[in-house]
């Protein structure tokens, strides 16, 4: 299914250069941003209490949160359902001088004022020391997806592609904690999910144009790389805008209507998208592009052969 077919490839090489340093000024700017004002980290990782209430009726997320708000808690609460839609999980930040029962006699106080009926279920504290295990496991969870991503390119590409994607995925990742660090947007396990997400939407992108890379240079002999790399580009353009729309609006649905429990997960995978568009035609392909991919590698890398001189296609230009 195509929307368009462009008939001429669109030089996109010609200007990697520029749009690869536009890329690293960002990354430099993320990376500056992380250090110097770091990550706004949820209670998930910096320890709160944690209570879970139950309703005789359908609760009401956005009552119990106006409530939570009237309580004097309104920075860094979380207000989701769990299990059934009467249950409701609340976790409070940590506050000095104040007790994780007195926070939950407050919590209740207030909900109760709003609807009697609402009942404690389990209230616990939740310790720094449980953040930084979740960050640990957050770190180690990147690491073996950047891993595979390497071990999996080097097996069906070349290794420079493996290299190029990765480097394209990092940029990714690297963008996104930087916006949330210079907004100073809330970090929480669902964020941490969608960057996730994202390294591998955004190697499937590398790998649709990587694909087509290698088709290019066994069809189109006398094509130079860059022009094969452009040819390719072209070629999945209108794959890419029907791909990342649909999954772009998915993502918007959540954004405007999945609530505050989703707001900041949709948020990460919209930029996420976003870039991951943008790094696999200007990041990664120009990467692999300078490592210097050959012919030779991958179409030995593809089909263990040499080249059919009596292919028809092996002179064709586009």
């Amino acid at each position: 299914m195509e929307f368009f077919r462009i008939r001429k490839d669109i030089p996109f090489m010609k200007y990697a250069l520029i749009l690869n340093a536009i890329s690293a000024i960002t990354f430099v700017l993320a990376v500056f941003f992380l250090l110097t004002r770091g990550l706004h980290l949820s209670v998930e990782f910096t320890g709160g209490t944690v209570m879970e209430v139950a309703y005789a009726q359908t609760a009401d997320i956005g009552k119990v949160r106006d409530a939570v708000a009237s309580a004097g808690f309104t920075q860094d609460v979380t207000v989701q359902n769990f299990g059934g839609s009467r249950d409701v999980m609340i976790r409070l930040p940590v506050q000095k001088g104040v007790t994780s029962a007195q926070q939950s006699e407050q919590v209740m106080t207030a909900l109760k004022a709003a609807d009697p009926s609402v009942t404690l279920r389990r209230t616990e504290f939740v310790g720094p020391q449980v953040g930084e295990e979740l960050v640990h496991g957050g770190l180690m969870a990147l690491g073996m997806v950047v891993l595979g991503i390497v071990v999996y390119l080097a097996f069906r590409f070349e290794w420079k592609f493996g290299v190029a994607a990765v480097i394209a995925n990092l940029h990714d990742v690297v963008i996104i904690l930087g916006f949330f660090a210079f907004f100073q947007w809330e970090f929480s396990l669902s964020v941490l999910a969608g960057v996730l997400a994202v390294l591998g939407y955004s190697v499937n992108e590398s790998v649709v144009i990587f694909d087509r890379i290698r088709e290019a240079f066994r069809k189109f002999r006398k094509l130079s790389t860059p022009e094969v790399i452009d040819h390719a580009i072209t070629s999945t353009m209108s794959r890419t805008i029907i791909t990342h729309a649909s999954t772009e609006a998915m993502v918007l649905s959540m954004f405007f209507f999945g609530g505050p429990s989703l707001h900041y997960f949709a948020l990460a995978l919209t930029i996420g998208i976003l870039f991951g568009i943008y790094s696999s035609v200007f990041v990664a392909a120009a990467i692999a592009m300078w490592l210097g991919v050959k012919r030779e590698d991958l179409v030995k890398s593809s089909s263990r052969k040499e080249l059919d001189p009596n292919d028809p296609n092996a002179g064709a230009t586009v």
